[in-house]
């Protein structure tokens, strides 16, 4: 997919974020939003994904470990036909299909989430048993900044590193923030690259987490190198609606009317 094509499906997708945290008045609108380019990268572009055959043997694995900021996640997955665009107006509501962590329960999703640490572990896991079963496909294991400070996170990344699992990369989304402060007033994940770097992984650092063309130039340089591969890219939660950028406020809470209205008018 071209670039500008990628920019309009990140405008729709994070109409669609607001959207379905509004109608269900809960939710995590600041990580869904900072995840955006990140994801359409990986989903409209990089990943082998297969809609039609969610089960598909050769797809590429996509382990989505900050899972509270599904939103983002389901808003593509819907987009691409895994499921039917309406049920974002269920989304955190009894017998809908997307619940407020993803499952897998939703076509397209690999991993339940909930703790967060857990999605490094899982993915080396699905890299490891690709390894046995000889195949080639790719484990992308998409984290949080906040949830790098948890110890599984890096017992995942030791081993990985010590065993140079091949065709494995991790995306994090270092969106500054977690919970209900920044990440480096709660614990200081810095020197990240080279905290990487020291369990033995390739790392590919993104200056902008929201240039399309710095993304793709990682995945595709990642791709390149044997072993595991860290792509550290620099976001901002709440990115592209003014008032919940860098906003600790809008890690867990929807918008009211009258700022659900100003977010959509932003981003038409």
């Amino acid at each position: 997919m071209e670039i500008d094509a990628l920019k309009e499906k990140a405008r729709q997708v994070r109409r669609d974020i607001v959207q379905m945290v509004y109608d269900a008045k809960c939710g995590h609108p600041g990580g869904s939003l900072s995840a955006v380019e990140l994801l359409c990268s990986l989903y409209y572009n990089a990943a082998k994904v297969n809609p039609k055959n969610p089960k598909d043997e050769s797809r590429d694995r996509i382990i989505y470990s900050k899972g509270h900021a599904c939103p983002a996640l389901y808003a593509i997955l819907g987009d691409l036909g895994f499921f039917p665009k309406s049920e974002f107006k269920k989304f955190r509501k009894l017998g809908g299909l997307l619940q407020g962590h993803s499952d897998i329960a939703v076509p397209g999703v690999e991993m339940s989430a909930g703790s967060l640490g857990m999605g490094l572990s899982f993915a080396h896991g699905m890299a490891l048993a690709r390894d046995i079963d000889r195949k080639n496909h790719y484990v992308y294991a998409f984290l949080g900044d906040g949830e790098c400070q948890e110890g599984q996170v890096w017992e995942a990344a030791m081993t990985a590193g010590s065993m140079k699992t091949r065709n494995f990369i991790a995306i994090i989304d270092r969106n500054q923030i977690q919970n209900d402060d920044f990440v480096k007033k709660t614990k200081d994940l810095s020197p990240l690259v080279e905290k990487w770097k020291a369990f033995n992984w390739h790392t590919i650092k993104v200056e902008n987490g929201h240039d399309f063309e710095e993304i793709l130039s990682a995945l595709e340089d990642a791709k390149k190198l044997d072993g595991p591969v860290a792509i550290i890219a620099n976001t901002r939660k709440g990115y592209g609606v003014s008032f919940m950028e860098l906003n600790p406020k809008f890690h867990g809470m929807a918008p009211s009317d009258e700022e659900f209205k100003k977010a959509m008018e932003e981003l038409k």
